[in-house]
């Protein structure tokens, strides 16, 4: 059932920037739908945050520094995942046929899991022509709706010092 294996379709080393944003303030890659499995396997009692991400530019300009940004709050997700559209792909195809399968496909998106549940979901159409100013309010309020972590995921000294990935992925070939 895991065994199939699809190429990423950018290069591995172009897109490592934007990977690094979110391993930088606290997110687990998923890189396997064996990887995805476990996770929300394991952490089926806990608050999980799911992040698909993407080459595109809303994920730069906005989805992005939303997300680290809503990691700021007193109020987050027990659990950071993240899988990359395009890159890790039978871990998104994984994720959103077994627990997105009511979701049209959609990246960047955002979604939070309770119990193994999706209880709250932010997709490319509501990211796409709104700042990360605004996208990060909405998170908060999920996250201040929904989770009990005490936050921030890393501290505002160390937040301070992140430095974001402003290139669209459009300019990186595929493989």
């Amino acid at each position: 059932m895991f065994n199939i294996k699809k190429q990423p379709l950018y290069d591995i080393d172009a897109v490592q920037p934007m990977r690094d944003e979110l391993t930088y303030v606290g997110f687990e890659e998923l890189r396997t739908a064996e990887a995805v499995e476990t996770a929300m396997e394991e952490n089926k009692d806990k608050s999980v945050f799911v992040f698909i991400n993407s080459v595109c530019g809303c994920a730069a300009g906005s989805a992005r520094p939303a997300v680290t940004l809503a990691l700021q709050n007193n109020l987050i997700p027990d659990k950071l995942f993240t899988v990359f559209a395009g890159q890790d792909r039978d871990a998104v195809d994984y994720l959103r046929n077994k627990y997105l399968s009511k979701v049209p496909p959609s990246s960047p998106s955002l979604f939070l899991f309770k119990n193994g549940e999706l209880i709250y979901g932010l997709q490319r159409l509501n990211i796409e022509g709104n700042d990360a100013d605004y996208i990060s309010e909405q998170l908060k309020e999920a996250f201040n709706k929904f989770c009990t972590n005490q936050g921030p995921s890393i501290p505002k000294e160390k937040f301070e010092k992140l430095e974001y990935y402003n290139g669209c992925g459009s300019k990186i070939p595929l493989n």
